[in-house]
């Protein structure tokens, strides 16, 4: 076991963190010459807090046997890809799993694929021979539902007058938990050297094991901590500087193929597909209003007891992955039967990504119907539904099932019509060229007669398992579509959500309030301007949350848990919403992938909670915190210390 020591603290300074050993690192650039030019060098520590996932819906489970084959009814982020991890922890072939999940009540990521407490209903249930369920409280789920892991940082950070970071110096500690190592510190420092591009960057990490409840990715997973543990620290420099806030997250914002992260072992670094970081700061800045605000609180901060101030942040996070099926049939009715995997968190992807396929094939939605919920109705591979990644993968996939579709139709026409088939053009309903036209319902059951490729008895070898093996039951049923998204892409997709907030802190009470919140969005082209703004909406409040009031807290001496509800930990509520939200993108599509979609679940976290930080320091001071939640004792006591903080800026679960 390691330790630091007296003389470590000591060395360390008044709340410090002592720097020491790492079993983890990273760095490109020279980090001691660009701390060494620089005009300006801040040196914090910053302590991210550990809070559960707190689905609305626990994960309950029932399960029964019939045929040979599990049948479990779950809570599930990603219906598809829980059938082998159900398998795994039960012990079964996956051929012989169903999972059935229709609606899921929140997962946040605690539920990615299902949760290994499913085994436990199947495996008695198998025994018993009769349907088991086994209820979990909303206690139960404090304990096994997951939690994000704290993050204690120290960053040294050097400036330039013009706001440019020349160097980043970062020591991050990850509160673990009892099992498996989680990689929430490590993806912090990549998050990091991606939002502020400084010219050199070192990251050492250590992951410390803890007494407390099984931690794994929560929405934006290490991303919003890296974001909260630099985003004070990008608004103190600007201060201290002279630079506008905005002005200074230009400066650093990443554009293009912006690279991030570590060197990779040839002595590149990876890069991002795209970043119109710039114009969502600039969109923003116009829709908040930030120059006539900040003119209003130059003229003064506090009206009695209330002060205000505005803040904002940048927030990046992973906006997608490739590679995977696309299935739909084209009925004898002339109905398209779209087949989705994806999990229904309420979030819109479940259907959206397959409006793809009507805008290709120029159908009505209304024409439409989206198979979803069981595995047993034959759906294709799908991503996980985490990662901000459905929207992107499966337009692609669905946008690939599209082109199978089209090359088809265009196919049994010049078959039935005469002619070349890339004579004929496919749009409103029908196929139509030189020898005439077919409605989609006569080329459907045209595909019947014609077998092979067209209605599914033969397929692309190219396609997952899992697929051919839904293709294999759907066979016959009319014109199938089917294809592996194939497409290529340079460089790794991310998004980006730029947070403006304006807080007002009750100096008598601590409590803050957020008057106004815009979130803007760099995530490609808008998939539905509804769904976006909903995401953007309940990421914002996840990360007003953090900010606010979220935390667990643990009895430092015996180690239980002291905060087990949700009046204890205190997520956000409707009352809690900023009393004015305004949520948009940029709209501008991303160069590598066909559709131009990529995700937004998990920026908008990292952005709010920045943003509100930053805001509550404008209004009272830079020194008020140095750990989050921004509570209202946290306010007081250093309002009542002259604005320096008094809370140990060490000690986590308090």
């Amino acid at each position: 076991m390691w330790k630091w020591t007296e003389d470590d603290f000591k060395n360390a300074g008044d709340g410090q963190l002592p720097l020491g050993k790492y079993t983890d690192e990273w760095a490109f650039g020279d980090v001691e010459a660009g701390l060494k030019k620089a005009d300006l060098v801040l040196d914090e520590t910053f302590m991210t807090q550990s809070t559960g996932h707190q689905p609305l819906e626990t994960r309950t489970a029932m399960a029964y046997w019939q045929n040979g084959k599990l049948y479990l009814h779950g809570s599930t982020q990603s219906t598809m890809q829980t059938v082998a991890s159900v398998a795994r922890w039960s012990g079964v072939p996956p051929a012989q799993v169903v999972i059935v999940s229709e609606y899921t009540g929140g997962g946040f990521g605690s539920k990615i694929p299902g949760a290994i407490s499913m085994a436990i209903p199947a495996l008695l249930s198998k025994k018993a021979n009769a349907p088991v369920m086994m209820r979990i409280t909303r206690e139960d789920e404090h304990f096994i539902g997951r939690a994000r892991p704290g993050v204690l940082a120290r960053v040294k950070a050097g400036f330039r007058k013009d706001g440019r970071i020349t160097a980043i110096d970062m020591y991050a500690i990850c509160d673990n938990g009892p099992y498996d190592p989680q990689g929430d510190a490590r993806t912090a420092g990549t998050t990091i050297s991606l939002a502020y591009q400084p010219e050199a960057m070192r990251w050492r990490g250590l992951t410390v094991v803890t007494n407390t409840p099984p931690k794994v990715s929560q929405r934006a997973p290490g991303g919003m901590q890296g974001v909260g543990i630099m985003e004070p620290i990008i608004s103190k420099a600007a201060k201290k500087l002279g630079l506008d806030q905005v002005e200074v997250r230009k400066i650093n914002a990443p554009a293009g193929k912006a690279p991030f992260g570590p060197l990779n072992p040839n002595g590149t670094r990876n890069y991002v597909t795209s970043a119109f970081v710039k114009e969502a700061l600039d969109k923003g800045r116009e829709a908040f209003k930030w120059e006539e605000r900040k003119a209003a609180l130059a003229s003064g901060r506090t009206r009695g007891t209330k002060a205000r101030g505005i803040g904002v942040a940048v927030s990046p996070f992973s906006g997608g992955s490739i590679g995977f099926d696309g299935l739909f049939i084209i009925k004898p009715d002339g109905r398209l039967q779209i087949q989705s995997g994806i999990g229904n968190l309420g979030t819109h992807s479940v259907f959206d990504v397959h409006r793809v396929v009507a805008e290709m094939l120029d159908v009505p939605w209304e024409q439409c119907d989206v198979v979803f919920g069981s595995t047993a109705k034959n759906v294709p591979n799908t991503c996980v539904s985490a990662g901000s990644q459905t929207a992107h993968a499966m337009t692609r996939a669905a946008h690939a099932a599209s082109t199978d579709a089209i090359k088809k139709l265009q196919e049994i026409a010049a078959k039935t019509k005469g002619g070349n088939p890339e004579a004929y053009k496919v749009a409103g309903g029908k196929v139509s060229g030189p020898g005439g036209s077919l409605t989609f319902a006569q080329a459907a059951q045209k595909a019947i007669e014609l077998g092979g490729k067209f209605d599914g008895h033969e397929m692309p070898e190219d396609i997952n398992a899992f697929t051919k093996t839904s293709v294999k039951a759907l066979a016959g049923q009319g014109l199938l579509a089917v294809a592996r998204d194939s497409y290529p892409r340079d460089g790794q997709s991310q998004s980006y959500v730029i947070g403006y907030a304006e807080v007002e802190v009750d100096t008598e009470t601590g409590v803050v309030k957020v008057i106004d919140y815009t979130a803007i969005g760099d995530v490609g082209k808008i998939l539905n301007p509804r769904g976006l703004k909903g995401q953007l909406f309940g990421g914002s409040m996840l990360g007003l949350g953090h900010a606010k009031t979220q935390r667990w807290a643990y009895d430092q001496h015996y180690g239980v848990a002291l905060a087990r509800r949700f009046y204890q930990n205190k997520p956000p509520t409707i009352l809690d919403a900023p009393l004015n939200f305004t949520g948009d993108a940029v709209d501008i599509p991303d160069p590598e992938t066909p559709v131009g979609v990529r995700g937004v679940g998990e920026p908008p976290v990292g952005a709010a909670y920045g943003a509100i930080m930053n805001a509550i320091a404008d209004a009272i001071g830079d020194e008020i915190f140095r750990k989050s939640p921004v509570s209202p004792d946290i306010i007081l006591d250093a309002l009542e210390n002259s604005g320096k903080r008094t809370h140990d800026a060490l000690t986590a679960h308090l």
